[in-house]
């Protein structure tokens, strides 16, 4: 049995540089309470705010009220992409959502986590990537370092702590493969 234990004290996050200077990133946090996190309903202010805040930002985004988003200078987005309420994209590091991507209501992108093997509790920051036509379902949480393929899907409520294979669903927490995505097309 180890007599060593978690010590937050000696928590050090120096190392960690997010992008932008205080003064910006406490700008974001109002922009963001004001126009992501609130009821605020129009998309086209949200995407000029997500640009001017050094966001990469494609054609079509659709982005519900009630998000939030730690740092848009991390965050890059395609073509007709989707974010739904009450998203939080935890950018701690860089988020890529491909073009037709899709990230429903509640879903959690969260890009840090912590060293429990590490008395000093450090930081760890991944990447998230959704590829093109990827879906992360209602609810979902998709863990620091995971790519969801192309055309993959995360369930509801399911949890992605590995990537997602292309064209799969997976369900469950930890997220499983379940079966093939299968398309129809419009009759």
């Amino acid at each position: 049995m180890s007599l060593l234990k978690t010590d937050l004290s000696t928590f050090d996050n120096e190392w960690y540089k997010p992008g932008r200077p205080l003064l910006v990133r406490v700008l974001w946090y109002f922009v963001n309470y004001f126009f992501f996190k609130s009821p605020f309903p129009f998309y086209g202010p949200k995407r000029f705010l997500l640009r001017l805040f050094g966001a990469k930002v494609g054609i079509g985004l659709i982005i519900k009220p009630h998000v939030s988003i730690k740092y848009p200078w991390l965050l890059v987005i395609g073509d007709h992409v989707w974010i739904g309420e009450e998203v939080w994209i935890d950018n701690l590091a860089k988020v890529t959502l491909k073009s037709h991507s899709c990230v429903s209501q509640g879903a959690l992108l969260l890009c840090g986590n912590h060293n429990y093997k590490r008395t000093t509790f450090d930081l760890l920051v991944g990447e998230i990537t959704l590829e093109e036509g990827a879906w992360a379902g209602a609810k979902t949480v998709v863990c620091p370092g995971v790519r969801l393929g192309s055309h993959s899907l995360l369930t509801v409520g399911s949890i992605a702590t590995a990537s997602l294979e292309e064209n799969w669903i997976y369900q469950g927490n930890p997220a499983k493969k379940l079966k093939l995505r299968e398309f129809k097309t419009k009759r």
